[in-house]
């Protein structure tokens, strides 16, 4: 499928009629292979989307220096992970890729050069959430790579420079965690809904400003206190929820949902910008 082919397909649509944008916390890999809430949860938020031409994926698990989308035809399934059961590292996520739409993304995005890459593939940031959304892996994908060498406010302001896609039938995605660190993970919890006192405060007060549309201490989370020095020890699996809201237009809904923590130092939560 090339962009022309997503031009005919979406000309018919009413203008003001565009793909929603996700924000996915993706937690644990063997998300991708267990049944539980979270993975119903994104199996749930499926039924409200119209199937998209092709996904754009922001995953945590994707860093460079410089930003890069995939344009390969066919993306490779990443298993970036070590530790776990043969099955995981069996999975297979074969959605093809779209040189094109790499393209055009690359082509939109005018405040720093974009590679374009041919190397990398479909992390398990991307794969291990879209494989319950979209299982026959039958819509393309390319991933866009977090520049881990620039600030909250850069890669906020990257993202608005794509929104065009949406009108085009593009479903965009970032997958991350709001509260992610390891090293504080209560490994004999860790299959339990629980959090520490400073994960649930980060957590409440990020919701707080994501529901009221006040993104501003979010982009300058380093300045927000302990709570936050806590939930993002490192940035990747923060930014992605940046791409997300900085999508979001003025009258848009915006709803949270897998809105629970576990093994005390993360949380699923989740967001929906535009959803019917």
């Amino acid at each position: 499928m090339n962009l022309r082919d997503l031009d005919k397909m979406t000309s018919h649509m009413n203008p003001a009629a565009k793909m929603p944008v996700l924000f996915l916390g993706h937690g644990s890999p063997m998300n991708a292979i267990e049944e539980n809430e979270f993975v119903q949860g994104f199996r749930n938020i499926e039924k409200d989307i119209q199937k998209p031409n092709a996904i754009v994926c922001i995953s945590a698990h994707w860093e460079t220096r410089g930003t890069f989308v995939t344009a390969m035809q066919q993306p490779r399934t990443i298993h970036d992970f070590g530790g776990f059961p043969q099955a995981l590292f069996d999975v297979q996520y074969p959605a093809p890729g779209s040189p094109e739409l790499a393209k055009e993304t690359k082509d939109l995005i005018t405040s720093t050069e974009v590679g374009l890459d041919d190397n990398w593939g479909l992390d398990h940031g991307a794969w291990s959430v879209i494989k319950h959304l979209y299982p026959d892996a039958d819509i393309p994908v390319i991933q866009m790579s977090i520049d881990y060498t620039k600030p909250a406010r850069y890669h906020f302001e990257l993202a608005q420079q794509i929104n065009s896609l949406r009108h085009k039938g593009v479903l965009i995605i970032g997958s991350g965690n709001m509260v992610h660190n390891l090293r504080m993970v209560a490994w004999n919890r860790l299959n339990e809904i629980y959090a520490f006192d400073w994960a649930t405060e980060a957590n409440e007060t990020m919701k707080k400003h994501i529901l009221n549309g006040d993104y501003q201490p979010l982009i300058d989370f380093k300045s927000q206190g302990t709570a936050f020095d806590l939930a993002i020890p490192t940035p990747e699996h923060y930014l992605p929820l940046l791409y997300t809201l900085a999508l979001k237009d003025p009258k848009e809904s915006i709803s949270l949902f897998n809105d629970k923590p576990v093994a005390g130092s993360l949380t699923m939560t989740s967001v929906g910008i535009g959803l019917n």
